[in-house]
């Protein structure tokens, strides 16, 4: 290899290992504080690991995550599909965004607890409640991310595609969406973080299982140490989604681009 030749296979090891030296720090720092204070509020790693063994083998935590997850899934499928729908549409057409603009402004200014708080009363505390509530609060800011990304497509690309007959569906596959993705993507990362959050506050208020009702249980005993440890948890399968979902269709786009 010629000197100063950079080995592409060598490379996307390089922020693995950052993001690994980061995290052993972090945890260094968290050990270190909590040996030096020695206060019961704040338990060391090696406490929060002893209770996530305990939580994981005499308790439902892995019950309550898959619950959770399930809750997820489904919300931000649904959020993701409504939202990007309406965001296309007002973005591509002028007349549904003068209609809509109003409602979309209502929507995003709700606050996540009252949307919550009166799905439950008006629907009950049933399933359907709980994710519907998750989905209103969602959609809106899914809707405005892809209303700005259709409105940055490049009308001249759809004019090629006139001239060369494309189909509807090539078109949109091959020329419309592919300028979307980037837009997609940040509306799923930030979509993924928020609708994680608003789930926990569902569970707490009006679910009896789930990782919300089970962080709102150890409150009420006073167990930081198993808080923290769902935390982990939690953290640990926001990695992963990361790693397997959106890390891939990250370097697509890049190589796209």
């Amino acid at each position: 290899m010629a000197n100063g030749a950079v080995n592409p296979h060598t490379m996307p090891m390089a922020p693995l290992y950052i993001k690994l030296g980061v995290f052993t720090l972090l945890m260094a720092l968290w050990q270190g504080l909590a040996m030096l204070l020695e206060v019961p509020d704040l338990p060391s790693v090696t406490q929060t690991l002893q209770a996530l063994y305990y939580h994981t083998h005499e308790g439902d935590l892995i019950n309550n995550v898959l619950i959770t997850l399930g809750r997820v899934l489904i919300s931000f499928t649904l959020a993701m599909l409504i939202g990007s729908i309406f965001g296309i549409a007002m973005g591509s057409k002028a007349w549904f965004n003068n209609i809509s603009d109003s409602l979309l402004i209502i929507l995003l200014n709700i606050p996540a607890l009252v949307v919550i708080i009166l799905s439950y009363i008006w629907i009950g505390l049933v399933e359907a409640a709980a994710i519907l509530a998750v989905v209103i609060n969602k959609v809106p800011t899914v809707a405005v991310m892809l209303r700005e990304g259709a409105r940055t497509t490049d009308t001249k690309l759809a004019d090629v595609a006139k001239v060369y007959q494309l189909s509807w569906y090539r078109f949109m596959r091959a020329v419309y969406l592919p300028q979307l993705y980037p837009f997609f993507l940040a509306a799923a990362r930030n979509g993924l973080s928020l609708i994680w959050k608003i789930v926990l506050v569902v569970e707490l208020l009006g679910r009896s299982d789930g990782v919300g009702f089970a962080l709102y249980s150890m409150f009420q005993f006073f167990d930081i140490a198993g808080i923290l440890a769902y935390t982990m948890v939690f953290i640990a399968v926001v990695f992963v989604i990361e790693l397997v979902c959106f890390k891939p269709f990250d370097l697509r786009i890049q190589r796209g681009r």
